[in-house]
């Protein structure tokens, strides 16, 4: 990580977005997403307000779906239809650092966030269901245009936690 973990302190953000369930073998439909939701926007005469974003509910695996949802902040709350769900990246504080190089290699930098969370006394929004842990506000934001800089291994992306 380039920055280091802090706690910043974040007001609501309307976003929209779409909700899917998808493994890592399937996550090419995750990724095509932000393309869709950008065109979405686009029809409207709407611009984004920040970073497109991923929020994990349910982390899974190679062959377990993960439960997110696709998003892009927008300046206002707009109308969803059938596919497309509006709300709001939920005011608080956060714990928050920055990725540096491929989203392959996400998750040592989310296992060294939480670890500093819990070290630093900070207890990360979840609940367990059953066996499934469920995230209140697990954030990727893509802070890298891949049009703009295509290699994978440049790109930078914020990782952020909501805090009980």
């Amino acid at each position: 990580m380039t920055i280091e973990p802090h706690l910043e302190h974040r007001d609501e953000q309307p976003h929209v977005g779409i909700l899917i369930e998808a493994s890592l073998s399937e996550w090419e439909q995750v990724n095509a997403l932000v393309g869709e939701l950008m065109g979405w926007l686009e029809q409207r005469g709407e611009t984004l307000a920040g970073a497109p974003f991923y929020r994990y509910d349910v982390i899974g695996d190679e062959t377990a779906p993960f439960s997110v949802m696709v998003g892009i902040p927008t300046d206002s709350s707009l109308d969803g239809d059938e596919r497309i769900h509006t709300g709001t990246v939920p005011e608080g504080t956060y714990t928050v650092a920055i990725h540096e190089g491929h989203p392959d290699d996400l998750g040592e930098s989310h296992a060294r966030l939480q670890e500093w969370a819990a070290e630093q006394g900070h207890e990360l929004a979840r609940s367990v269901d059953g066996d499934t842990e469920v995230w209140e506000g697990r954030y990727e934001f893509y802070l890298t245009d891949p049009d703009e800089e295509p290699d994978p291994s440049e790109w930078s992306t914020e990782i952020a936690y909501l805090v009980e």
